[in-house]
């Protein structure tokens, strides 16, 4: 009776894990171009999807088009997202220079980090407080009994807690690499 509960908390721990992919930390991260969309044939279409898109350095990310006629398109859909960087346009493939963060932006990333993660705790314990609702109609209905009640919500709490845990796990690990630049 948990398990559907469980997987939605799986699915918000999941969800911060793609969140803090796109987070730009200074390092380059392909992850940051998940979310631009190039027009190709007059369908937006995720640059992934018509380049390779490949970490050449430590903070420089290349993206070779498989058809060169999208350079322009490629160039102009980064210059028009939030990126935040100038792409380079060689006529070949196209370069992002990713600057190092300074001391302040580190610490405005470590901040959206932590609302991130609250966000994710937020909706762990909706789940929960759910799971907890419906328990107690079953219990009203008679299909639980009271000792089931408390056994399904005993074992509710732990799944929470150790969801909780997670996330907090992963936040730590998303701000050290953010404080570390």
């Amino acid at each position: 009776m948990t398990k559907k509960f469980e997987e939605k908390m799986i699915s918000a721990v999941k969800h911060l894990e793609n969140e803090y992919a796109s987070v730009r930390a200074g390092r380059a991260n392909p992850g940051v171009l998940d979310k631009v969309t190039v027009d190709y044939y007059g369908v937006p279409t995720p640059i992934n999807q018509v380049a390779t898109v490949s970490v050449t350095e430590a903070r420089t990310l290349s993206i070779q088009p498989w058809d060169r006629s999208l350079l322009k398109a490629i160039t102009k859909a980064i210059q028009m997202s939030d990126v935040g960087i100038n792409p380079i346009d060689d006529g070949v493939s196209i370069r992002l220079n990713f600057p190092a963060p300074t001391e302040e932006r580190r610490k405005a990333l470590a901040k959206d980090v932590s609302k991130m993660a609250e966000d994710a705790k937020v909706a762990v314990r909706n789940v929960r407080r759910d799971a907890m609702d419906k328990f107690k109609a079953a219990k009203k209905a008679g299909e639980l009994t009271e000792d089931d009640q408390k056994d399904l919500e005993d074992k509710m709490q732990k799944i929470t807690d150790k969801f909780i845990k997670e996330i907090d796990a992963v936040a730590a690990k998303k701000t050290k690499e953010v404080m570390e630049l």
